[in-house]
Order: C-alpha cells, then structure tokens, then sequence
C-alpha cells in the first residue's frame, strides 16, 4: 500500500508541474524554451530557499524528473562544491553535479537528429 500512495504523490506533484505549464502556455504567449527556463530557475530559486528538497523527498519522480528538478540539482551541487571549494567550487559543483544528465541529452538530441532529419516546418 505503502508502494501505491508513492505512485499517487508522484502523479499528482508532476502532474501538477505539467499543468502550471499547460496554463502558462495557453494564458500567456512565453514560448516553450521561455517555459522551459522558468521551471528551471523556479526550482533552482526554490533549493536555494531549501523548499524544493522537501518536495522531493515527498513526491519522488514527481518532482525530480521535470526540469525544475534539474535547476535544484544544479543549485545543490553548486552549493555542495563551494562548502569544499570556495567560489571556484561554486562555479564548478552544478555543472559537475549534472554532468550525466546533460551528456544524455547532448547525446541523444544529435542522435535523433541523425535518425530522423530534422527540418524547420514551414508556415
């Protein structure tokens, strides 16, 4: 039971996330990389207040998957790095911290590119 209600948090957090970004989309006229860069300073802003954090631990994937997640690992490992490192820790921890996950992406976006040809639709 346990296990079902971690599935429940889960859906309605990142299911939450989605659809603030769902009505930023259809009230405002930000494009979806604009969107995109909100979420991410949202949850690097919401790690620095220390609030994001707690709502991993509560919501699992739900709220580390989207990309607010990403901008809380950035901040925490930034963080982490400059406790050890000083100001050139801070420079270096986030990039270091996810340096993983922006490998895959660069990986497979040049991937899918390759596969598929991309092109610019027309108008």
């Amino acid at each position: 039971m346990e296990t079902f209600w971690m599935f429940v948090k889960a859906f309605l957090i990142g299911g939450g996330i989605c659809l603030i970004g769902q009505i930023i989309i259809n009230f405002t006229h930000l494009t979806n990389g604009k969107i995109l860069v909100l979420f991410l300073i949202a949850g690097a802003v919401l790690e620095g207040f220390g609030l994001y954090s707690k709502l991993i631990e509560f919501a699992g994937a739900g709220a580390s998957i989207p990309i607010s997640g990403f901008g809380c690992a950035l901040v925490k490992g930034a963080v982490k790095s400059a406790h050890q490192e000083g100001v050139y820790g801070a420079l270096k921890g986030g990039l270091a911290a996810c340096a993983t996950g922006i490998s895959v992406a660069i990986v497979a976006g040049y991937l899918v590119a390759v596969l598929f040809r991309p092109r610019t639709k027309k108008k």
